[in-house]
């Protein structure tokens, strides 16, 4: 049976908008136990944030943290899924741009993430990479 990137997506999304501080939005990954979040701007999908833009683009820049926005630090060369698309074409997609995680777009709306971990637990499920993803995240 074919899988849908709907079955493993994780929905739905976190989003935040552009203007939103690096700090709540940190503070929602933490508490959420999430690694990203997407920025949007009304319904228009417009960038991904992760924990790790935090640390690399935000703590780089110095002075202070709550100067900065999310839009200082997402991703905004966005490549998305349907969530009728195969698994399979997110791996690709994954592979082809380097990505650990895909926005999933349904009518130009954010409606989910897939992440290389939720892939990995439905592909691999003994892999070490799905026992870590499948774990509760540390807080």
């Amino acid at each position: 049976m074919t899988r849908t990137v709907r079955d493993v997506m994780s929905a739905p999304p976190l989003v935040v908008g552009p203007q939103t501080s690096v700090v709540e939005v940190a503070r929602v990954m933490r508490d959420e136990g999430i690694g990203a979040v997407l920025v949007t701007d009304g319904d228009e999908l417009v960038g991904i944030v992760t924990d790790r833009d935090l640390a690399v683009r935000i703590v780089t820049l110095g002075g202070s943290i709550e100067d900065h926005s999310v839009a200082d630090a997402c991703s905004e060369e966005l490549v998305s899924v349907s969530p009728d698309d195969d698994i399979e074409r997110a791996v690709d997609l994954m592979r082809e741009h380097a990505v650990r995680r895909l926005p999933v777009t349904e009518g130009g709306r954010p409606v989910g993430i897939v992440a290389l971990g939720d892939l990995a637990v439905e592909r691999d499920p003994d892999s070490a990479l799905a026992d870590i993803s499948a774990a509760e995240p540390n807080q």
